[in-house]
């Protein structure tokens, strides 16, 4: 049986896609093994958001080139699409699929390399479940930006604005909660236009999560990364009152500058961001909010840098994913005068860090003393003991047995830990 192992760079959205490669390989009969054992084809599903990204994206490709020299690496996502784009080639790369066709990837493999075919003929189709690895389900609904900020490449890789048929959304969403899981995460590049205008069907995303919470056994539903101007008074009620819906919201920031979020084309400025979180938290209590925020976008001075500072201290981010700005190929921001230098980029990421990581801890100590849900997970390295998510998105470390992995049980918060809180468990669900 030939096997096959699957890596993702990159967004919620690419580790959805690759789990549908993966299960799309299964079901052909490739066995499927880590990506660090030896492999007949390696499957890269590639980002290419930063210059970072990129280059991690070629050290991956090379890398599972350099781990079986006799294996078939194939390469997709942004960055394989980019390099389509500009007709790049990569060495190592055997096949590159184009982004919008990466779910036929299998399909691309057997066209391009017949001989599993043969191999394929030879072994027992899988018969089982598909395996799951994460114990939270993420659950891709729609596709595509239009957008177009100043600094992103992502219109220029997912052009199509389209929106999964809400029947489809809950089908996979029961198939989910058949195979075990209680927590569906909805992902989607501009998730907030989810709706009819993009092939829908009918709802839009209240209405679909509205739709999502009546399925039995699915316990929690959390939104990934949504536009600030994209949350609705509709949602928020829809958060605040349903139970099934976690309390959190991941909602980019990008900038505390209201003149660099106008460089950045972001459609909203310093006092709009602000406002929000507000309304959430008078309305949904203790929201927790991730965020993401880049450091050193041209023409982001001190004064910028530190409006920016200022806003992570009134936010209060449970967490915040920060990072360098570096320029995309075709963006406007690419030819931006007033281009920060490297060197301060890294003095005010660390400066950042530290902001950001005091306001998580403010944050969290708000919940020291009371009862969180948390789904377990998995259990740390470090200390040994048992870690998992919050309702809220603490990352809480608890006392308990590896059964309870997968299980959503209430925690009594007691102190604060490194990169989240401690707990003692109180009894969980069946």
């Amino acid at each position: 049986m030939p096997t096959a192992a699957f890596t993702t760079l990159g967004c919620k959205v690419n580790q959805y896609e690759t789990q549908k490669i993966l299960e799309s390989f299964e079901a052909q009969g490739f066995e499927i093994v880590p990506f660090e054992s030896p492999a007949d084809v390696y499957v890269i599903n590639t980002c290419s958001v930063t210059q970072s990204a990129e280059s991690k994206s070629r050290q991956t490709v090379r890398r599972a080139a350099r781990q079986n020299p006799n294996a078939v690496v194939v390469m997709t996502g942004c960055y394989a699409q980019f390099t389509l784009r500009r007709g790049e080639t990569l060495a190592e790369a055997h096949l590159t699929v184009p982004n919008p066709d990466k779910l036929r990837t299998v399909e691309y493999l057997l066209e391009h390399f017949p001989h599993f075919k043969a191999q394929l003929a030879q072994a027992a189709r899988q018969s089982e479940t598909p395996l799951r690895r994460r114990t939270r389900a993420v659950l891709k609904i729609q596709d595509g930006c239009n957008v177009y900020c100043s600094f992103c490449s992502i219109p220029y890789t997912r052009p199509v604005m389209r929106s999964t048929p809400y029947q489809e959304v809950l089908a996979e969403a029961r198939a989910l909660v058949q195979d075990g899981y209680r927590e569906i995460v909805l992902t989607g590049v501009l998730i907030g236009d989810y709706g009819p205008q993009t092939g829908s069907g009918g709802p839009d995303l209240v209405q679909l999560c509205a739709m999502l919470s009546a399925i039995d056994g699915l316990e929690r539903i959390r939104i990934s990364s949504i536009e600030p101007t994209l949350i609705t008074d509709a949602l928020i009620d829809l958060i605040a009152q349903n139970p099934k819906m976690c309390p959190q919201l991941h909602i980019p920031l990008q900038s505390g500058d209201t003149g660099v979020l106008r460089a950045m084309n972001r459609p909203y400025d310093q006092a709009f961001y602000l406002d929000l979180i507000r309304q959430l938290r008078a309305r949904i209590p203790d929201c927790g909010v991730s965020t993401d925020i880049m450091v050193g976008f041209p023409s982001e001075d001190e004064a910028a840098f530190e409006n920016t500072c200022a806003v992570v201290e009134q936010a209060e981010f449970c967490r915040a994913h920060l990072f360098r700005y570096s320029p995309r190929p075709d963006t406007p921001a690419e030819s931006m005068p007033d281009q920060v230098p490297d060197a301060v980029k890294a003095e005010r990421m660390q400066r950042l860090q530290q902001v950001c990581k005091a306001a998580a801890r403010r944050y969290a100590t708000r919940f020291i003393g009371r009862t969180e849900r948390v789904l377990v997970e998995t259990r740390s390295k470090l200390s040994g003991l048992m870690t998992g998510t919050s309702d809220h998105y603490l990352q809480v470390e608890f006392a308990a047995s590896p059964t309870l992995i997968g299980r959503l049980v209430q925690v009594r918060i007691t102190d604060l830990a490194a990169d989240g809180v401690l707990g003692e468990l109180v009894e969980w669900s069946v």
